[in-house]
């Protein structure tokens, strides 16, 4: 095994637990953060209208949405990691850059979730 191939090897190591946090955050996290402000502040003041739909349905169907978007998150990173792993050197290292940033914007924008609905919960309102 060629150092390129230790270096990639590590890399897609990092990057699926990347991928993880974000999936956490942006799934898991949110859902539970948004239950929890809908708790205190009531389904009307959500700003996401999905989301708002999503939590006055049956449970089956709010869990059920949620694991369709974890498989096609899931699928989308996949896929990346497949580009990355297939492109020629010269283009792998900006490919391995581009997919660091998009799981950067992917955990900032979990994290902002994250802040956002702890700010109702505590607060009473919006950070938006």
């Amino acid at each position: 095994m060629s150092r390129d191939d230790r270096d990639l090897d590590a890399w897609i190591e990092a990057y699926w637990g990347w991928a993880g946090v974000a999936a956490f955050l942006l799934l898991s996290v949110d859902l539970l953060t948004s239950l929890g402000a809908v708790a205190v502040v009531g389904v009307e003041h959500e700003s996401n209208p999905l989301m708002a739909w999503l939590l006055v349905q049956p449970v089956a169907v709010l869990a059920g949405v949620h694991l369709v978007a974890a498989g096609l998150i899931i699928l989308l990173l996949y896929g990346l990691q497949e580009l990355v792993k297939e492109a020629p050197s010269p283009q792998q290292r900006f490919l391995m850059v581009a997919a660091e940033a998009f799981l950067g914007l992917l955990v900032a924008a979990g994290l902002f979730l994250l802040a956002n609905n702890l700010s109702v919960i505590v607060l009473g309102e919006s950070l938006l």
